[in-house]
């Protein structure tokens, strides 16, 4: 009678916490509901940005010494990485003759390593220029739910996560990828379930997001470029420690000193 008890508590559990979702509502259910991706979206802005508005990133494109090259656009597409070059690429294929595709022979040399080679200040400058575009910017959204956004919603809701776990899980996979290492999402997460079940095999969902933003946190430290954890210890274990597990506006953060605010 395993599964009698975990519907059982899963259920109270809805009924108690303050930030729970309406019983019976409808899909989309969670951070996949516009007014909650929008706030996702300003979340991730705070910490990637120091900004609520996460439009005006889609210009922008720099070098911040994390040894993945260049991070560019909303989410932060990375050169070192390859999901800057799947991003160009998927571009190029629905807009060929766009101002980078001249640059894909050097984003696909440069995939694994933080070189500039064959890119600079005319690639800078090119992909300013491209995300003035609405398909640019089109193009970055897509890949922004392609890569991250679905993938990171969808598990967590198998998982049996709501809102705010689905969003832990998307800042995570934003930031460390969707890999299966020891220092991306896969592994965080196998990580996090070694200390504390999911909601889905019968577990407390307070539990399991404190696991697994320790974890998380853990593995931010291994960076230099990501030693400061306050968007997790004043973002999102803020709103833990709320039990705001619907994600609810008002909400209240603090991301590297600075004070953020969405109003109801």
């Amino acid at each position: 009678m395993r599964w009698l008890a975990a519907i059982v508590a899963s259920f109270l559990l809805l009924l108690a916490s303050p930030g729970a979702e309406p019983a019976g509502a409808a899909a989309p259910t969670g951070l996949d509901r516009p007014g909650r991706k929008e706030i996702a979206m300003q979340l991730v802005s705070s910490a990637e940005s120091s900004t609520l508005d996460w439009r005006a990133q889609y210009t922008y494109l720099e070098d911040i010494g994390d040894g993945r090259g260049y991070t560019g656009g909303i989410i932060g597409f990375c050169s070192g990485t390859g999901d800057m070059l799947e991003l160009v690429e998927r571009y190029t294929r629905a807009h060929p003759g766009n101002p980078l595709e001249r640059f894909l022979p050097a984003l696909r040399r440069v995939t694994g390593t933080d070189s500039h080679a064959g890119l600079g200040r005319p690639f800078v400058r090119a992909w300013h220029r491209a995300a003035r575009s609405s398909a640019f910017q089109r193009a970055q959204d897509q890949e922004r739910d392609r890569g991250y956004f679905d993938p990171a919603v969808g598990r967590a809701k198998r998982d049996g996560l709501r809102t705010l776990g689905q969003f832990v899980y998307y800042d995570a996979m934003v930031m460390h990828g969707p890999g299966h290492d020891r220092l991306s999402f896969g592994g965080i997460r196998r990580a996090a379930m070694r200390h504390a079940s999911t909601p889905a095999e019968g577990g407390s969902e307070v539990a399991f997001l404190d696991a697994f933003l320790d974890v998380r946190r853990r593995a931010m430290r291994t960076e230099a470029a990501h030693e400061d954890t306050s968007r997790i210890d004043t973002e999102q274990r803020r709103f833990l420690r709320e039990h705001n597990l619907g994600l609810r506006p008002p909400l209240t953060w603090y991301v590297y000193g600075d004070r953020f605010h969405i109003g109801a």
